[in-house]
């Protein structure tokens, strides 16, 4: 597929631009991922089995859920629409960037979807939008996450117990400062800040009243269908 006159694409270039690019703020994944190595540590995982589940899964608030299921009797229906309502999310994000990523090849194509997060996906839309045809830059993205998530794991798992509870020095504010700068430079127009405003207010609001997960879903279904409403 062409776009803006070129063809999109996925290069090793973009994948290495979009690494370096993001991770200044994927470090700050890495206390997230000590905390669920330590965490599973004491759920009865071995740390094997945490590193591996990091590295295949590579879904924090997901794996966080699962830790709850850690035992010899497992739920698996429960478990199932548990991390299906945490990570409903990302059929979102993937018809978002589908136009892209449906022009790669299956080769390019689900890698790029295999590492898809929420800082990649926020950082790399609106460069697609604004004429970027090089989908490396998601699947690079990507990869700086990972990385930090799974060595933080592996800190955690291994090493838990000397390093603490890392939720003291604060790191969650460093991700949280990511992506409201990034909601902010979308608001393009007076008229995008309602369905924000109001998106934002249902996320909280929902938050200790639904299941992991379900005030995402619903705090994006009442943004998406206030914007809906508001179009001429």
């Amino acid at each position: 597929m062409v776009k803006g006159g070129q063809q999109i694409r996925l290069t090793r270039k973009g994948v290495w631009a979009g690494f370096v690019d993001l991770m200044p703020v994927a470090v700050f994944s890495t206390p997230f991922g000590i905390a669920f190595g330590a965490a599973a540590i004491e759920a009865g995982i071995s740390p094997e089995k945490a590193i591996a589940m990091s590295a295949l899964v590579f879904s924090g608030a997901a794996q966080f859920a699962t830790l709850d299921f850690a035992g010899p009797d497992v739920a698996w229906a429960s478990l199932a629409l548990i991390v299906l309502a945490i990570s409903a999310r990302l059929v979102v994000m993937g018809a978002v960037v589908s136009r892209e990523l449906n022009a790669l090849p299956a080769r390019h194509r689900f890698p790029a979807l295999a590492w898809l997060s929420d800082p990649n996906f926020a950082r790399t839309h609106p460069k697609f939008r604004n004429g970027e045809t090089d989908v490396g830059l998601l699947l690079g993205g990507g990869l700086a996450l990972w990385l930090n998530w799974v060595a933080g794991t592996a800190i955690g798992a291994l090493a838990g117990d000397v390093i603490g509870n890392v939720s003291r020095y604060g790191f969650d504010v460093v991700m949280l400062c990511f992506f409201a700068a990034v909601l902010a430079g979308e608001v393009r127009r007076p008229r995008m800040a309602l369905p924000v405003a109001v998106a934002g207010l249902c996320a909280v609001a929902t938050q200790g009243l639904l299941p992991a997960g379900w005030s995402v879903i619903v705090s994006a279904l009442a943004g998406a269908g206030l914007s809906l409403v508001g179009r001429d």
